[in-house]
């Protein structure tokens, strides 16, 4: 679930099980998912021990 502007409610958050933040910003709901699935393709070259951008 991604948040508006303010952030989601005190109750979701009390039955989420994991939380995940890009930090303090906010994003726009399109960018944040682009972020999501990069951060994820990088983290997923990195288990891979691909060198990600470096030669």
């Amino acid at each position: 679930m991604i948040g508006g502007a303010e952030g989601l409610d005190p109750a979701i958050l009390a039955r989420a099980q994991a939380t995940l933040a890009f930090g303090p910003q906010t994003w726009p709901h399109l960018l944040a998912r682009v972020m999501l699935a990069e951060q994820l393709w990088r983290a997923q070259a990195i288990a891979a021990n691909h060198p990600y951008h470096r030669d």
